[in-house]
Order: structure tokens, then C-alpha cells, then sequence
């Protein structure tokens, strides 16, 4: 249907002066304002203009956003008397406003705004909006902004609309039909982009170490910013991924065009991406337009944590202001100063950990202030809003690794986060820790550079029945996990790795287990994952000696997992790092009666590359292994 035959058919709704439009608004009314790029730009800057050249025309109105992008005339204080910010989420230019008591800030999960609407909890009066062109029957898509705005139009006594030819057309429950519309302004402009700021090379750090987590075919949450970017642009080896989200952003699009979204293994929605709103470029915003591939659905559908859960392997990622040592989290609020706000953070993350096989993934640099204050705290700052629970927290990434909290106790907690803050503030945030004891008086940590753990050497391999098996550097976190796999083992297995009988495995030798000193030796256990448990099923260490530029190498199996490639792979693995490393080679003291371990040792030489050296003094084989 044309714009010529709709003014015939609806003449009434086609306005040509705009003051007679805005006389509709009336002393504290509720305007609301379409979100973020989707925002009506034209209509917006009418508005404020009219208010200026008529002071006195309504005052106290109230002004409903999500998130404003672009500029906020409204908040400036020389339209204090007509206008009243009212954010359920705080952008750049309406923060100062906020934090100045200029405007108000209203917490809320962004899936339960329209049911404010709904219920009239918050009246909406007036909404503004951006449309695309009317389709042959008269709908109008909203475009990038379906989010909150399809229920305040639907909920709004008088939406004006700009039409706008730059709007795409995007599929799904994104329609509005023009006798639902009061007023019509026909007026193009390009849309708002969303152009994020570059990553460096702290964002990348923590884009690999979350990517490291991100299963084939899982679908994926991400919010926005450098470090969301970061994450999509280390997903392009992953296969078949799914989307389901309430943002879309240039880099998820990406993902799409180059088919590493593909939908095909989602739980619902199979062969859609389905997302809320979208913060891009005109080209994303192209590629849109008409596409099948998307779904745009209104945010108390997308952001439902029932709807999310329905999702297999649903990965939620977000980003956090501060985190504490119990894992609670802010993302909303900097001490007494708003930030930003609840936003759908909760929703998917509750969503994630309700999904079969989900995960939830928190991300944040280890510092703020230019390296100057840690984001990883005893306790939030005062004032600051918690945004996640301690048990809303699973996964925890920075960009010195990763810290699993879910199910685990306040002490692996606090030496989990300790160990992947940054390492000038981890000797205080131990100190911290003992100090409202959360952690063991005696609990130690590696200092300096020999305590950074090295996330690059985490791999997956399989052994011989095809079991696949995560080899990672093991972490001061691992503690229990290392206790759990001595009470494990038989006496006949202890005996023959600590050539003696031990019944008891000591606090203190625990702590030095698990805290190696990475610069100088190296503990890699292989660990079986198990809907988001870990086991270890073995553990392979080396002590260097500095004086022969070698090290002493042992390793243990649990029983059940003896003679099936552990040991073989734990072997290979720690030869690499050593031969990277530039160690002459290995030795190790075995008994005669360890046969499987002396085997071991011998059938690995030539694949190796090793020369074996045997000698057997005192009931005991020494072994010397020179690498060639």
C-alpha cells in the first residue's frame, strides 16, 4: 500500500503541522521514547523545540527510555519545569543527569518493564516511535527497537510515529498496523549507529578465555561493548552456534554472514536468531531488513528466564563493575554513583543456569583507573547495587583466566577469584580474605609473574576409547578437587606414587600442590567435565632443578581411568611445555613393582624423542629421559 493511497484511505493520521500534534500532550503526561538507535531522532528534537518556543504549553511531563542514544535535550536544566527523565536503563548522556538528581533512574528487569505498562503501573500516555515504511496491508515493523516499544504502543492513549524508509523491515512479532497508529510523520533520516569503542589487549585476553568456554552448537547471549566484541571475534573456529538474545550487534551479525551462527542445533526457534533490539551499523541494519533468518520478538518474550532455559547449552554472557569475594556482583552502579542498570543481565543469566547444559559467564577486566584499583574486592563498595546474587555467579573471566563458582564454598571462592585478580592486589586481597575469614590462616598464593596462570595451555584430547579430556595448568582453586582424587585412590596406587603408605593428605601439602609457581614448574591435571562439574582423573607435574636445567617428573591416575591414555597424554603434554621451555629433560624415581609407570617411560622414548638412562639403586629406578 502506497503513502499516497494510505493518506486517502486515513487522512487523519497524516499530520502536516506538528505544534497541533504536540498540543496533545498535556501537563504530567508519560511520553515514552522509542530505544536506543531506534530512537525517533526527528520526532525527539521536535519536540524539545516546540517546549522551547512554548514554555508554558504542558509541564511535569514524565520521559519513559530504556536507553537514550544521540543526544537527551530534555535532561538539560533549562527544561526542568516541562520534562523529567524516568531511565529504566542509564545511558552516556543521561548519567550525569541521573547521579545529579536531574532525572530519576528506575531499577527493574528489563523483562518485567512491560508489564508495567500493562498492569498501568506506569501509565504511558504519549509514545513516540520510529517506523518502517507500510507494508501492501498496512503493517509497519519496528524495526531495530522492538524491546519495550511494542507494549507501549499498544499500552499508549496517543502514539505519534515517524516513518522512516531507513527502518528495516525486520520479521517476527514486529508489527504495528497503521489504524493502531494516531498520528503519522512521514520523515527520513539515517538510524543511530552503535560504533563500539576498540578493544585492547586486556578485552582480547578475556574474549579467548571466554571463548575457550563456548561449546559447538550452543546459543549465545552477549551484551555490548569492547569486551562482548572481544568475545565474537575469537568464536569464528566454533560450529553451528545458535542466537538468542536481546541485543543484536554488529559482531553476532557477523557471526551469522559468516556461518558460524547457523541455528540448526537450537532447542526452539530452529533456524532463527532471534533478538529484541539491535545496536549497529546501516549495513547490519541492511542485512536485516526482510531477512528470514531473524526473529524480533518484544523483551518480556526474549528476556523470559523460562523461555531462555528452554535453550540447550544457553551461554549468557555479560560483564560486571565489581565483584566480590563471595561472588556478588555489580554491574549497575560505581558506590553511590548509578551507572547503567539492572538491565536483562539477571534475566539471562538466571535463564543460562536453568538451561540444560547452560552457563553463565561473567567478564570484567581485573582492574579500573588505568591498573590503579582492583574490580575483584573483599567486599562491593558501599552503595553499590547488587546486580547477581552469590548465586546467580557461575562463571567468573578475566583476563587472567577463569574462576568456576557455581556449587563451590566461600573459601574455593575467594582463592578461585584471588587467583585471576590482577597480581600486584592478589597479596591484599589475601590478606583481606584471612582477615574476615574466608580463607585458611595458613592459605598461600604465588606472587609476581610465577602465579599468572597460563590460559594458554589449556587443550582438549582424546584418550583411546575417545573420551575427551580437558589438559589445563592446574589452579590454587583446584585444592578439593586435588583432595577428592587422593581419597580416591587405592593404597596399592599411593603407595607406588609416594613409595610409601600415606592415609592423610595435609592442608599445608594440599596448598602447595595446587599453588605452583608457573615461571619455574608446571602441574597440568587432566580433568573429565560433567554437566558443569569437573573431576580429576589425573596429574602430572615437573620441579625444575636449576643447576642441570632439568626436572623431576611423577604423575598419578585415578584407578578406574589407569591403562586408558591418561598417563600417556599427561607424558606428552609435559614434554612439550618442558622442550618450549628449553629443559635438557626429565628424571624420575620409580619402583620396580610399577610396572605400568616404567612401561610408560619406556614406550614413550622414541615417540618423545628421548634418550633412557636407567639405573636401579636401593630397591628404587632412577630415571634419566634427555631430550634430543
Amino acid at each position: 500500500m502506497c503513502m499516497e493511497e494510505l493518506k486517502r484511505r486515513y487522512p487523519k493520521k497524516f499530520a502536516t503541522n506538528l505544534q497541533r500534534v504536540f498540543e496533545q500532550i498535556h501537563g504530567g503526561d508519560r511520553i515514552f521514547i522509542g530505544t536506543g538507535c531506534g530512537k525517533p531522532s526527528f520526532l525527539v528534537h521536535e519536540l524539545v523545540a516546540y517546549a522551547e518556543r512554548n514554555p508554558k504549553a504542558f509541564a511535569d511531563a514524565q520521559v519513559l527510555h530504556i536507553w537514550t542514544m544521540g543526544v537527551a535535550p530534555y535532561v538539560k536544566p533549562k527544561f526542568e519545569m516541562n520534562f523529567r527523565h524516568n531511565a529504566f536503563f542509564i545511558g552516556n548522556n543521561t548519567r550525569e543527569a541521573v547521579n545529579e538528581g536531574l532525572a530519576d533512574y528506575t531499577p527493574i528487569f528489563l523483562s518485567q518493564v512491560p508489564h508495567l505498562f500493562n498492569r498501568k503501573i506506569v501509565p504511558v500516555d504519549v509514545a513516540l516511535v520510529q517506523l518502517s515504511s507500510p507494508d501492501d496491508h498496512g503493517y509497519m515493523s519496528l524495526g531495530i527497537s522492538v524491546d519495550i516499544v511494542k507494549s507501549a504502543v499498544e499500552n499508549a492513549d496517543v502514539v505519534i510515529a515517524q516513518i522512516n524508509r531507513h527502518m528495516p523491515r525486520v520479521l517476527g512479532d514486529s508489527f504495528i498496523h497503521i489504524r493502531d497508529v494516531d498520528y503519522v510523520i512521514p520523515h527520513d533520516e539515517e538510524l543511530l549507529e552503535w560504533t563500539p569503542t576498540l578493544g585492547d589487549e586486556t578485552t582480547e585476553a578475556i574474549g579467548k578465555n571466554i571463548a575457550r568456554l563456548i561449546e559447538d552448537g550452543a546459543t549465545i547471549q552477549v551484551g555490548y561493548g569492547r569486551i562482548p566484541d572481544a568475545v565474537v571475534g575469537h568464536l569464528e573456529n566454533k560450529r553451528n552456534l545458535g542466537v538468542h538474545t536481546e541485543l543484536l550487534t554488529d559482531g553476532v551479525v557477523k557471526l551469522i554472514r559468516d556461518g558460524v551462527v547457523t541455528n540448526t542445533e537450537k532447542s526452539i526457534h530452529r533456524g532463527k536468531s532471534v533478538a529484541s533490539f539491535c545496536m549497529g551499523s546501516g549495513q547490519t541494519y541492511r542485512y536485516l531488513h526482510n531477512n528470514p533468518e531473524f526473529e524480533f520478538r518484544p523483551i518480556e518474550y526474549t528476556n523470559s528466564p523460562m523461555v531462555i532455559a528452554q535453550n540447550n547449552k544457553m551461554t549468557a554472557i555479560n560483564t560486571a563493575l565489581e565483584i566480590d569475594l563471595t561472588g556478588q556482583a555489580t554491574a549497575e552502579s560505581l558506590g553511590h554513583q548509578f551507572y547503567s542498570g539492572i538491565g536483562g543481565q539477571a534475566d539471562f543469566m538466571r535463564g543460562a543456569a536453568l538451561s540444560k547444559g547452560g552457563k553463565s559467564i561473567i567478564a570484567l577486566p581485573s582492574t579500573a583507573k588505568d591498573s590503579g584499583v582492583s574490580r575483584i574486592v573483599p567486599y562491593l563498595t558501599e552503595g553499590a547495587g547488587v546486580t547477581l546474587t552469590r548465586g546467580d555467579v557461575h562463571y567468573v573471566v578475566t583476563e587472567y583466566g577463569t574462576a568456576y563458582l557455581h556449587g563451590k564454598n566461600i573459601r574455593e571462592r575467594a582463592v578461585a577469584l584471588i587467583s585471576i585478580a590482577h597480581p600486584k592486589f592478589r597479596e591484599q586481597l589475601l590478606e583481606e580474605a584471612k582477615k574476615y575469614n574466608l580463607v585458611y590462616k595458613d592459605q598461600i598464593l604465588v606472587e609476581g609473574k610465577g602465579g599468572i596462570y597460563p590460559a594458554e595451555l589449556e587443550k582438549y584430547v582424546r584418550i583411546k576409547d575417545g573420551t575427551q579430556i580437558l589438559m589445563r595448568p592446574i589452579k590454587p582453586a583446584d585444592e578439593d578437587l586435588l583432595k577428592e582424587l587422593f581419597y580416591n585412590l587405592s593404597n596399592e596406587t599411593i603407595y607406588k606414587r609416594f613409595m610409601g603408605v600415606k592415609r592423610y593428605l595435609p592442608r599445608q601439602q594440599l596448598h602447595e600442590l595446587a599453588n605452583v609457581d608457573y615461571s619455574k614448574n608446571m602441574a597440568i591435571v587432566a580433568v573429565l567435565e560433567r554437566e558443569g562439574r569437573e573431576e580429576l582423573v589425573g596429574v602430572g607435574r615437573y620441579g625444575l632443578d636449576e643447576n642441570t636445567n632439568s626436572a623431576e617428573v611423577a604423575f598419578v591416575v585415578q584407578d578406574d581411568w589407569q591403562r586408558r591414555g591418561v598417563g600417556s597424554r599427561l607424558m606428552e603434554y609435559l614434554t612439550l611445555i618442558a622442550k618450549r621451555r628449553g629443559l635438557y629433560g626429565f628424571t624420575a624415581d620409580v619402583l620396580p613393582e610399577n610396572r605400568a609407570m616404567l612401561n610408560l617411560f619406556e614406550k614413550m622414548s622414541d615417540e618423545l624423542e628421548y634418550n633412557l638412562e636407567k639405573e636401579l639403586t636401593d630397591g628404587v629406578y632412577h630415571l634419566r629421559m634427555h631430550f634430543k
